[in-house]
């Protein structure tokens, strides 16, 4: 379970040490029937990103003490400054005419404007930051995706059909119809928890551009995903005699290049 429980027995976030346990398992599974394929060392990629991307979504929901003392300092360095100038001001005796009103009108508006969009830029340079970090997380986690995905690419269950015939060009060894179940679900799996991590960024962490990252990782996840769960469905929809006809091949069998590659 990747979920935290209240006391109520609600299931109200995503529990980052859920998430690590449930990807030890899976690190595990994976290891003792596939340890010497490229799929295992992925998983511990995953497992290494997994422990980054739990500090990191803690990290982003901690202020910035250093940028708040010195947006506060600047802002108040600011209104000290106006407060100088406008009490250093010795107004003219003589009324203005239009043209000074209006130069003076177009100065004033002309310091407002920068001084509220310096104002902006400080008060919004701690949310930056954790953008700029949560966003390099979620790019991580997305080429991660595209890893596994790459790894199951030449998973073919149709090899498995007694008319499938290799060529010199083809995949190297095979395997059995359960390893290959297996080795899907895996992947299919892997998937699931990189959406999952890329999900904790922004439970609590409510930045727009950084949703949007999110839902675009989930969107992709779940795609590839799919594709995968489609291969299954072929490989358990293959009739009893084509099953026959696989060999049972030893599940520490080594990769191929075009296989893990």
């Amino acid at each position: 379970m990747a979920e935290k429980v209240t006391a109520k027995g609600n299931y109200e976030a995503l529990d980052p040490e859920q998430i690590l346990a449930t990807i030890d398992r899976l690190k595990l599974r994976i290891q003792e029937r596939f340890h010497e394929r490229g799929i295992a060392q992925i998983c511990g990629r995953l497992r290494e990103i997994a422990s980054r991307s739990q500090a990191t979504a803690e990290w982003t929901t901690q202020p910035i003490l250093w940028v708040r003392i010195l947006t506060g300092a600047l802002v108040v360095l600011i209104a000290c400054g106006l407060m100088i100038t406008l009490a250093g001001l010795n107004p003219s005796q003589k009324p203005l005419t239009i043209v000074e009103f209006v130069q003076a009108l177009e100065a004033g508006i002309n310091d407002v404007v920068l001084i509220g969009a310096g104002i902006f830029f400080l008060i919004t340079l701690e949310i930056r930051i954790k953008r700029k970090r949560a966003l390099s997380a979620v790019h991580e986690l997305r080429s991660l995706i595209h890893i596994i995905d790459m790894h199951q690419l030449t998973k073919d269950p149709e090899r498995l059909q007694a008319e499938h015939h290799t060529t010199s060009s083809s995949p190297g060894p095979e395997l059995s119809r359960f390893q290959l179940n297996r080795y899907l679900d895996y992947c299919s799996e892997m998937l699931s928890l990189c959406a999952k991590l890329a999900a904790l960024y922004a439970q609590n962490f409510a930045d727009a551009v950084v949703l949007s990252a999110v839902g675009e990782v989930e969107t992709l996840a779940l795609g590839l995903s799919n594709n995968v769960w489609q291969k299954i469905a072929i490989l358990q929809s293959l009739p009893e005699e084509e099953k026959s006809l696989v060999p049972a091949i030893p599940e520490a069998v080594a990769d191929s290049t075009a296989s893990e590659t």
